[in-house]
This record gives structure tokens, C-alpha cells and sequence, in this order.
């Protein structure tokens, strides 16, 4: 009986080992789990750099960018002075209008001229970029597409210079109707808005057509004033806003005029007295 108890110890004793084993297993994997966690914790995220603003929030009128003046010098004898606006589900994003006239001079023969202005704005949108840069690819699209216009011959492009931050001016010759039209496209960017300019004109009934630096020097005057008429209103706005007292300045005018009221009705309440 005496001999059997120390060999149960011992039997317990090793039987204890494992579950030592297997408890400071899971200790040492508790540890672990301790130092991943901290070595993983979320890392502070860098903020996406943000767009800069649209400059203009809004579009001109496009059939009152270009002077009633200036219409008149270029489409004689136009049909609607008015102009005649294009169709937009979005006069905030896009708008256009064009003119066109036949100046009858009888056996002299004809002279035909057809003026269009168009304009296109970009917001400015995280996902797309700004309003600059998706209006600089739009520019970039709009050249691309007049120096492809079908049947234009002698297609030539250049620099525009003074019309918002970058201007081209395309012109080519086309045959319509048996007659021959001079054309000239001045395509025009400032801040996030794309300006395009269409000028053309033929001579019928054996009178002249015009020239194609004429087409061209008429083309780039029309869109020197309709690239002017984006942002006209923000800068009326601007003026106004500044030309408006200040505060301080109201409050002054407010004080003297108080203070000569007050000066009025003292020396007549003294007069009174006095009488």
C-alpha cells in the first residue's frame, strides 16, 4: 500500500507535463498575438490632394457675346440680328449661337456670310481632374477636329495670340453648292472654359470670294469679344461688391448724421428756453 502512493505521483506528475506544455503554448501564441496587433495597427492615410477650384461658374449669353456692331460688319443683311441660339439642356455647361446673311447686290452678285460662337465649361471634379485641365483636353479635341474637317483644302493652323491662355486659328477652303467658301475656326481656352468661333463666306453669282486672311482677321475679332463675355458678369460682381461701403464707413456717416440731429434739436429746444 505504502510503495503504490509515490508511484501514483509520479503518474499524476507526467501526466501534468503536457497540459504545462499546451498552457504556456498558448501563452507565449497570446504573446504573439499582443505584438501583432500592434505592430498592425492602421496607419494614418495621406488626405488625396484636392482639385483646385473651377474659375467661372457660369456661361454668357451666347447671342450677346459678340456685338450687335460687330455682327453687322460681318454677316451684312443678316436674317436675325438676334442671333439664333442653339439648343443646350445645359445652358450652365454649353451654349451657342450663330447668324448668317446674303447681301443681295444684284448683277454685282452676292456675298454670303455665316458666323457661329460656341461655348463649353468644365466643373472641376476629384475623379476628372480640374475644371482647367478638362477644359485643356477639350481645346486640345476641338483643334484636332477643324484641321479634319471632310473636303477642307489647304488646312493650315497657327497661334492665336490674346485670346485667354492658349488660342489656335484654323482655316481651309470648301466646296458647297458649286461655290467656293473661305472658312476660318479660331478655337480659344481661358480658365475652364473652350470658346470656338466659326467664320465663313463665298461669293455668288460671279462676285468675289472673300479672302482667306479677311475670313481670318474677322474670325479672330468675333472671338476676341465672345472669349471677353465669359466671366463679364464675376467681374461686375467684383466691382460692385468693392464699390460698396464698408462697415466702418457706414458707421461713421451713421454717427456725424446722429451727431448733427442731436446738435438740431438741442439748439432748438434752447431757443425755446431762452424765448
Amino acid at each position: 500500500m505504502h510503495r503504490s502512493a509515490p508511484r501514483l505521483s509520479r503518474i499524476l506528475a507526467c501526466a501534468a507535463v503536457p497540459v504545462m506544455l499546451v498552457v504556456a503554448g498558448c501563452s507565449s501564441d497570446s504573446g504573439d498575438s499582443k505584438d501583432s496587433g500592434s505592430s498592425s495597427s492602421p496607419s494614418t492615410k495621406k488626405a488625396e490632394p484636392t482639385v483646385e477650384p473651377a474659375r467661372f461658374s457660369s456661361l454668357p449669353d451666347a447671342c450677346s457675346a459678340i456685338s450687335g456692331k460687330t455682327i453687322e460688319a460681318l454677316v451684312p443683311k443678316t436674317k436675325t440680328k438676334g442671333g439664333t441660339p442653339g439648343k443646350s439642356s445645359d445652358t450652365a455647361a454649353r451654349g451657342g449661337c450663330s447668324w448668317n446673311g446674303l447681301d443681295d447686290n444684284g448683277v454685282k452678285g452676292s456675298q454670303y456670310r455665316w458666323l457661329d460662337a460656341g461655348f463649353t465649361r468644365f466643373d472641376s471634379d476629384q475623379s476628372l481632374g480640374s475644371g482647367a485641365k478638362r477644359a485643356t483636353d477639350e481645346y486640345t479635341k476641338q483643334v484636332a477636329k477643324a484641321q479634319a474637317t471632310e473636303g477642307a483644302e489647304k488646312p493650315a493652323a497657327k497661334p492665336a495670340t490674346g485670346l485667354g491662355e492658349q488660342a489656335t486659328a484654323i482655316t481651309y477652303g470648301l466646296k458647297k453648292s458649286g461655290e467656293d467658301f473661305e472658312y476660318a475656326t479660331v478655337i480659344a481656352r481661358t480658365g475652364n472654359v473652350v470658346v470656338s468661333v466659326t467664320y465663313n463666306g463665298a461669293g455668288f453669282a460671279g462676285a468675289k470670294s472673300p479672302s482667306s486672311a479677311d475670313i481670318l482677321k474677322d474670325a479672330q475679332k468675333a472671338a476676341g469679344e465672345a472669349v471677353s463675355a465669359v466671366g463679364a458678369d464675376d467681374d461686375g460682381d467684383s466691382k460692385e461688391s468693392t464699390a460698396s461701403p464698408s462697415p466702418k464707413t457706414s458707421s461713421k456717416t451713421t454717427d456725424k448724421t446722429t451727431d448733427k440731429t442731436s446738435a438740431k434739436t438741442t439748439g432748438k429746444a434752447t431757443a425755446k428756453a431762452d424765448g
